[in-house]
């Protein structure tokens, strides 16, 4: 954490301080709402439960054998009430039931005429109509039913409104607005890469005073392209582009113009653009413009992705010209992009963001330094040596890890060594705690001992700075070498010392054990490639001459490295193998001579190694004495 992010801390501490927090307390139901429902239900049950005990053994007829059985004399009394007439018989407990609704059910058997004998013998009873309230609880189920319903509909309703009506908003642009508030990040805080600060100096510069350069004809440059391996700062610079220019700054990726929806990544690229010119001079950042901008055509490219890009190229430089609104896009995958993109009048300027040199590791470990108390034992020179090959990120991460190690410890500073096991972690791994023989750990021993034994006699190797034997990661052991300056260009003698290096833990288990194991694979690996570029990429075979064989790695300066593809012959093929092995084998033979003629050291530095698990290079150099003659 930077001293930026910090602040930004601190600023949330005081917000939420203001804020008077009250714990949430849960609202208190009131009796009636347990009690209604209880009560509903049980009339629902209560009545149902009503009818079935309290009815009598009755027989279910037609109105019409009411009717028979009045004028044969068998009835002895009628009960009409509820929509049903009940006819209770004569000599028996027998009641028959029939359904009735009408008028008086004495005229109506009157008017019939059913009746040979006197109504007189006949008791007729009534009863008043009850509430029927089996049909009351149902209607008030159905209404709060309805009104459940049409509550449940107004709630979507409220829900889509307060999200801002995200349901048709689909083709609106997600780019993030920076304008108007306190910059976090300028130039200032950058640290290397002045080449790029001073290009972007001349964006910012051109959005301030476009009058200024637009007198003498210049025309303001439409995009700038970011191109560099992940963790070089690509993004970090567009905050400080944001931080500087005093500009509205729209912030977005590429990857949110995509959208299931065909055709809705370009509404958010006109969107995005026609915001940008309402609010011009104007700046839009991309970040991962890959995502949207690759090559037209592919099959790594869908229809909805070309209309996107299609809709970029457009709004970059289409029929409407003046309009001051600069692009910059940021990717680690420019071998993608489609070359529309990439001409003049879309993105202008290419600016390529490389791994730092030890100058610029310095500069960016200083800067991330800044907020946390370094020792004095701590020399930052030092450990820009010994980072070769860290990005910014690498370094910010390394410093971070350091101050977690000196934390966990409980110190108040962050020493030497905090860095240097944090520097160890980043590149290897974490300490692992593996159960291993005392034949394992003399075995690791020799073979770490001999890659430190002989970059000590072979010409143009780096420094050791620490031989251990403690696994890590993938790592039963490791040697780890100090370059003195960064490498822009590698001769062949030091490239052949590389590879004796690599063979050294080879050799030495074979001298000492005059046996072999699995643990040199990895050194063989990266040896056979070292060997196999020096004949078919470097044009160092004297047999195979200055000939390029295979696809070249043209992204290699970005981290990307692609399986050579076959151009040559099937005898070429072979030329080369035997080349390969005789640069390995001569490698070989040479490094089992070292190790013979200094095998006393080596037995010395193997059991110092048993001993302590960790020499440090003032050790060993002390240990070795004058190696620089063989």
């Amino acid at each position: 954490m930077d001293a930026t992010d910090q602040n930004e801390q601190g600023q949330k501490t005081k917000i939420s301080g203001r804020v008077n927090v009250q714990k949430f307390r849960p609202k208190k139901r009131s009796l009636f709402s347990y009690l209604l429902p209880i009560l509903l239900i049980a009339a629902v049950l209560g009545s149902s439960f009503f009818r079935f005990f309290s009815s009598e053994e009755s027989e279910s007829v037609g109105i019409s054998e009411l009717y028979a059985d009045a004028e044969a004399g068998r009835v002895e009394e009628f009960t009409i009430c509820e929509g049903k007439v009940e006819a209770k018989l004569k000599d028996s407990d027998t009641i028959k039931v029939a359904n009735y609704r009408g008028t008086n059910f004495e005229d109506v058997l009157i008017d019939k005429g059913k009746l040979g004998l006197s109504l007189s013998d006949i008791r007729f009873n009534y009863c008043d109509e009850p509430v029927d309230w089996a049909m009351v609880i149902n209607g008030i189920f159905n209404i709060l039913m309805f009104v459940g319903i049409i509550g449940l509909g107004l709630f979507l309703i409220r829900g889509i409104q307060s999200s801002g009506n995200k349901l048709f908003t689909f083709g609106k642009s997600k780019a993030k607005l920076v304008f108007g508030r306190k910059p976090d990040l300028t130039f200032d805080d950058v640290a290397n890469y002045e080449e790029a600060k001073e290009e972007l100096r001349e964006i910012v510069l051109f959005l301030k005073d476009p009058k200024r350069f637009l007198k003498l004809g210049a025309r303001i440059p439409k995009g700038l392209l970011l191109v560099g391996p992940p963790g070089t700062g690509k993004t970090y610079f567009a905050r400080a582009v944001a931080g500087e220019a005093g500009v509205p700054f729209f912030h977005t990726s590429g990857a949110e113009f995509e959208e299931m929806l065909v055709g809705a990544g370009a509404s958010r690229v006109r969107d995005l653009f026609a915001k940008a010119k309402r609010a011009a001079p104007a700046l839009i950042f991309v970040d991962e413009i890959d995502a949207v901008a690759r090559k037209r055509g592919t099959t790594i490219q869908s229809s909805s992705t070309e209309q996107t890009l299609n809709q970029i190229l457009v709004e970059m430089d289409g029929f409407e010209q003046h309009v001051n609104v600069i692009v910059i896009a940021a990717t680690n995958r420019p071998d993608v992009l489609d070359p529309a993109i990439l001409r003049p009048g879309r993105f202008d300027r290419r600016i390529v963001l490389d791994l730092p040199d030890i100058d610029g590791r310095k500069k960016i470990l200083q800067v991330h330094a800044k907020n946390k108390p370094m020792a004095k034992d701590v020399n930052l020179e030092r450990v820009a040596k010994r980072t070769v090959g860290f990005s910014g990120a690498d370094l910010e991460n390394m410093l971070n890890e350091a101050a977690i190690i000196a934390a966990k410890d409980g110190r108040k500073e962050v020493e030497a060594g905090d860095i240097e096991e944090a520097a160890t972690k980043v590149v290897i791994g974490p300490e692992r705690k593996r159960k291993r023989t005392e034949k394992d750990i003399e075995l690791i021993a020799y073979h770490e001992a001999g890659h430190a034994l002989v970059s000590k006699f072979v010409p143009q190797s780096d420094p050791v700075h620490r031989i251990t034997i403690i696994s890590r990661g993938m790592s039963l052991g490791s040697t780890m070498y100090l370059p003195e300056d960064d490498e822009l260009l590698i001769s062949k003698t030091k490239i052949v010392s590389k590879v004796k290096t690599l063979l050294a833990g080879r050799a030495a288990e074979e001298l000492r054990f005059n046996d072999i194991s699995t643990g040199a694979s990895d050194d063989i690996e990266k040896a056979s490639d070292l060997a196999r570029r020096m004949v078919m990429k470097y044009g160092m075979s004297k047999k195979l001459g200055l000939v390029e064989y295979g696809k070249s790695d043209k992204l290699k300066y970005l981290g990307y490295a692609y399986q050579d593809q076959r151009d040559y012959s099937e005898e070429t093929a072979r030329e080369i193998d035997n080349e390969v092995r005789q640069v390995i084998n001569d490698a070989y033979s040479e490094v089992l001579s070292i190790l013979k003629k200094n095998e006393n050291k080596l037995n010395k530095l193997a059991n110092l190694l048993i001993e302590k698990e960790v020499v440090e290079a003032v050790e060993f150099e002390k240990m070795m004495g004058d190696g620089n003659a063989k």
